[in-house]
């Protein structure tokens, strides 16, 4: 469960395109192969849901994310593009807050300071804006993300009931939420994302996101898939499901502030979410694991939801020359 942050570039306008809206989406299908009446539907369909994720002022932030002449972080060719790019962010986005509630500091410092219940979608704009700006942002732009998250984890901090104090600047805090979030985000692509990266590309995304990692404060991020394993194991012996972990995964999974025809597709999402946790962090969680029935029903269903999502999201607009 990411850190709560608010608007992570003080100028930039407060929302960006999210992450799923990148190179994946600019590869659907060209628009003259699709009917005009189908098109309409398509488009208005996928306009609601990117301003649904990105905010009301998604659009105009969009266009600064990816028409900002200048240098980035990551280069066109890099892995952290491919999989933020990809319609499978929203499984892996899911999977990840879920992930991360087993930290009971970085659980207290969520349900104390964030906004995911009050404000649920202004939050994901937000956590949006920042994987925006720092994978495809000028890094002008990126590293004004960086320094306005830092400031907000700087006054993040607070001691949880049973009286063990936590600050969100905490590097073995913030190691805990980016191996996370690492471990999620690859996990979902390599399952449902239009192209599964190859052993090279999966340690290349690790090494990707520990640039963005470093930048926030992580010390020694993992660089390679099995770094990013081993890290995670050793956290196991901090980690538990406590009450406000668990109250939050009823909210997440089961109680979403959605209207009632988009909750079916969402209800698939979290599914696929949970099939992407580990065994122990499933059962620490008291959600069950069932393979036959993940297998049978859940993946297909999974891929069937991600593909629908890449194909409503409306591709990025033309990148601006450095």
């Amino acid at each position: 469960m990411s850190v709560p942050h608010r608007n992570p570039a003080p100028d930039p306008p407060a929302t960006a395109a999210p992450a799923p809206v990148g190179e994946a989406t600019a590869r659907s299908r060209p628009e003259a192969a699709v009917p005009v009446a189908r098109r309409g539907l398509r488009g208005r369909l996928g306009e609601a849901l990117f301003r649904g994720v990105a905010g009301p002022d998604g659009p105009e932030s969009r266009r600064r994310v990816h028409g900002t002449p200048g240098p980035r972080w990551f280069g066109a060719d890099r892995p952290i593009r491919v999989v933020h790019g990809d319609a499978s962010m929203f499984a892996g986005g899911l999977a990840a807050l879920l992930l991360q509630s087993l930290h009971p500091l970085a659980m207290t410092a969520v349900a104390t300071h964030s906004g995911y219940r009050g404000d649920p979608w202004g939050r994901l704009a937000r956590t949006s804006t920042f994987l925006a700006y720092t994978t495809y942002g000028a890094a002008d732009d990126a590293q004004r993300a960086v320094d306005g998250v830092r400031a907000v984890h700087e006054r993040v901090r607070g001691t949880t009931a049973g009286g063990e104090a936590y600050h969100a600047s905490d590097p073995h805090l913030l190691t805990w939420v980016h191996v996370a979030e690492a471990y999620c985000f690859l996990t979902a692509h390599q399952r449902y994302g239009a192209r599964p990266l190859d052993a090279a590309a999966r340690d290349g995304y690790v090494a990707d996101m520990a640039r963005v990692a470093g930048a926030l404060g992580v010390e020694e991020p993992p660089l390679s898939w099995q770094e990013l394993t081993e890290r995670i194991a050793a956290y196991r012996p901090e980690l538990r499901a406590t009450d406000e972990a668990r109250e939050a995964v009823r909210y997440i999974l089961f109680r979403p502030p959605l209207p009632a025809p988009v909750l079916p597709v969402y209800f698939v999402l979290g599914a696929a979410a949970v099939s992407l946790l580990p065994g122990w962090a499933r059962e620490e969680l008291r959600l069950p694991v069932l393979p036959g029935v993940e297998r049978r029903c859940v993946a297909p269903a999974g891929s069937a939801v991600t593909g629908l999502i890449r194909w409503l999201l409306p591709p990025r607009p033309p990148a601006s020359r450095p």
